[in-house]
């Protein structure tokens, strides 16, 4: 992480802040460190103004005004503009829902998160791709995951979201909870119903959902762990035969379990690669 994202700031908000000083930490400590799955970083000037509002002496009407006023009076290109637009207001906007502890638990609802999430940032925004996808990664060696083909997006969101809807969790013994809501997170991520944004996109409305249904989820682990939960996904949903690589939950399963089990797991990246070594990052 570079010196701007620090997250040292938000864990005092979060520890020692007022009650509405810790809402907002937690909210914006998660929008800025979800930016990390993409490898985006906000800018300073963001960053101060999250700051200025957990202090409360900015609105958030206020944090919109004058940062659509910042990049729309920006004359002078910089590198990574683009990307820094991208983080910025994807944060603003993550940081307003999760402010919202409601959630629209179906197929539109989803979609309409995206839209949410990035609007102003994709023209694209809450628009289903109408295309298939392969992404390179990293923890595969350059390899990729098989994500669903582009006619079945709309069906496999409705069923995924109906199934989950209708299960129930009454008596469910925390090992078999953990491997629920596992399952649920990364069969709704390997739909990438989206051209871009699908991390994010399922990491909130993941976030919204166990809110609803009575879990605790506002603490750091999305903000300080972002990479591995989309690594997490990525090992989750991939199979390799030849390779001798089956899918393999057991790491998105490691970060449920401290998520909602206030367990301990080491959640480094480096395991995540199909062929660990002592120097992988």
């Amino acid at each position: 992480m570079t010196k701007e994202q620090h997250y040292i700031d938000f864990d005092e908000y979060i520890r020692q802040g007022e009650p509405s000083q810790r809402e907002a930490a937690y909210a914006w400590s998660t929008a800025i460190g979800l930016q990390a799955v993409d490898g985006l970083t906000t800018s300073e000037y963001l960053n101060d103004l999250a700051r200025r509002n957990i202090e409360g002496e900015l609105t958030m009407d206020q944090v919109d005004k004058l940062l659509d006023s910042y990049y729309e009076s920006k004359t002078a290109r910089e590198a990574h503009d683009d990307d820094k637009n991208e983080a910025d207001k994807a944060s603003r906007n993550i940081k307003k829902i999760l402010s919202v502890k409601t959630v629209d638990f179906t197929a539109n609802g989803f979609i309409s998160l995206h839209r949410r999430i990035f609007e102003g940032v994709f023209k694209h925004a809450g628009q289903l791709r109408d295309y298939d996808i392969t992404k390179k990664e990293w923890v595969l060696e350059g390899d990729t995951v098989n994500y669903l083909n582009w006619e079945d997006l709309r069906r496999a969101l409705d069923y995924d979201i109906k199934q989950e809807r209708e299960f129930s969790y009454k008596g469910l013994a925390p090992d078999d909870l953990i491997t629920h809501i596992a399952s649920f997170a990364s069969g709704l991520w390997q739909i990438h119903a989206f051209g871009e944004g699908n991390t994010r996109t399922t990491a909130v409305f993941t976030i919204q959902y166990l809110r609803s249904i009575g879990f605790d989820v506002e603490n750091d682990l999305f903000a300080k762990h972002s990479w591995y939960f989309r690594n997490a996904l990525v090992r989750a949903n991939y199979k390799n035969a030849v390779k001798g690589i089956d899918y393999s939950p057991i790491y998105l399963e490691r970060f449920f379990r401290n998520l909602l089990l206030g367990e301990q797991w080491d959640l480094r990246n480096r395991y995540l690669h199909i062929h660990p070594t002592e120097n992988t990052i």
